[in-house]
């Protein structure tokens, strides 16, 4: 890698909000963000941006109370490609040696068998189930998994085998190397702890995530219908600073992390969390916003969160939906069938969440006994689930007729 430009700044900085467009633009997407040990991050910035980057703007935006610097680095910064080619070639040449040392031949068909991805949640990996399912591996032992930790550079060793249909989407994990399987992961400055063999961690959400952290919940009551182990509960509590989060949660294991994340993140104090079946919680006319993070759907969820909303004001609910679009027509050239894809994305979301606010105004008219109007504020894609197939959340606005109409009034006055 050359030496190239980078910026500067402090860890607990770069993660309190997400870059905007213009600043977002300039880096090099190329090149991996490097965390140094005294807890700097290096940003690597494209050459041709650097005369339009306003290092003070960027500072203020990450809030960053020792600013940023442009500097310039060549070793730290490896490709992504590189660097995940060099990790798989360190691992393949240890595991080549394991096999030698055991009167074993290496094959074209072990390196198939080697982990393609994997989480790393701190000193623990988490592989995924395709992966060393040949026989001859059964032949090394633990010396195996000593020596792939070794290769990836973990100290723990765990293997995902499905995802059980016990209701609560439970990982199926067996712990390989180690026995302590409680990892904690840090996203935006929260901290999250979870038991690999239990809970799940949606890093994909990442995005979603900070744009609830943004939101500003001063004064609110939030309830969060699928709370899991605090994915948005956390964000609402410690960056949108709501007043009150009522986390309705049925696994009993994602219950258990969520309350140790409350703890540990000091924000308890501000939640209630709620443990069953949210279709039975029996509170009404008490949110001012309603989270309703499931997929691919919250739809029953929606009575819930129509009962929920506070009846003389309404609120917002945020309602998420893997909506499936419509096939791009083959026959169309590459550019404009991209194009045409794209539209047909936005469409399919639009007509979405148009169905989604007539349905929730109905459901509220049921639930109350009066007209309510509803608005679509925004819709936010998360991630692309599957091929056509895209995680949104619809922000929609809810309000009682007499509400709207009593506000018009007062603007027009």
């Amino acid at each position: 890698v050359d030496i190239v430009p980078v910026v500067t700044t402090r860890d607990t900085a770069l993660h309190r909000a997400p870059l905007d467009t213009e600043s977002e633009g300039a880096l090099d997407l190329s090149l991996c963000l490097v965390k140094e040990a005294d807890g700097s991050v290096l940003l690597p910035i494209l050459p041709s941006c650097l005369s339009q980057l306003d290092l003070q703007s960027l500072s203020r935006m990450l809030a960053s109370d020792k600013g940023c610097q442009i500097v310039w680095s060549q070793s730290p910064l490896h490709s992504k490609k590189g660097r995940k080619k060099a990790s798989g070639n360190k691992l393949e040449r240890i595991l080549r040696e394991l096999l030698e040392h055991h009167g074993e031949v290496w094959v074209e068909e072990l390196r198939r068998d080697l982990p393609r991805s994997f989480q790393r949640h701190g000193d623990l990996i988490l592989l995924g189930e395709n992966c060393f399912s040949s026989p001859l591996w059964r032949n090394m032992g633990d010396q195996l998994w000593a020596a792939v930790a070794g290769g990836l550079g973990a100290k723990r060793l765990a293997k995902m085998s499905r995802i059980s249909r016990d209701g609560f989407r439970s990982p199926v994990v067996t712990m390989l190397l180690g026995e302590n399987s409680w990892v904690e992961h840090v996203d935006n400055g929260i901290r999250y702890q979870f038991d690999v063999t239990k809970c799940m961690f949606s890093a994909g959400n990442i995005t979603e995530k900070l744009r609830v952290a943004a939101f500003d919940c001063t004064g609110e009551t939030v309830v969060d219908l699928y709370a899991g182990i605090g994915y948005f509960t956390l964000p609402y509590l410690v960056h949108a600073k709501a007043a009150r989060v009522l986390a309705c949660e049925w696994n009993p294991h994602a219950v258990q992390a969520l309350q140790e994340n409350l703890e540990v993140n000091g924000v308890s104090d501000r939640c209630t969390v709620l443990q069953g079946d949210n279709r039975q919680v029996r509170l009404s006319d008490v949110a001012d916003r309603v989270n309703l993070g499931l997929i691919p759907s919250s739809e029953d969820g929606w009575p819930v969160a129509c009962r929920l909303l506070k009846r003389a004001t309404g609120g917002v609910l945020h309602i998420h939906q893997n909506v499936t679009s419509p096939v791009p027509n083959a026959a169309a050239g590459d550019e404009l069938q991209r194009a045409s894809g794209k539209e047909a994305d936005r469409q399919a979301w639009q007509t979405w969440a148009d169905g989604t606010a007539d349905r929730i105004a109905s459901l509220l008219r049921d639930v109350t006994g009066g007209p309510w109007t509803t608005a679509v504020l925004h819709i936010e894609h998360v991630k692309s689930y599957a091929p056509h197939v895209h995680h949104v959340v619809l922000d929609l606005q809810c309000r009682p007729l007499e509400f709207s109409e009593a506000k018009n009034d007062s603007e027009r006055t």
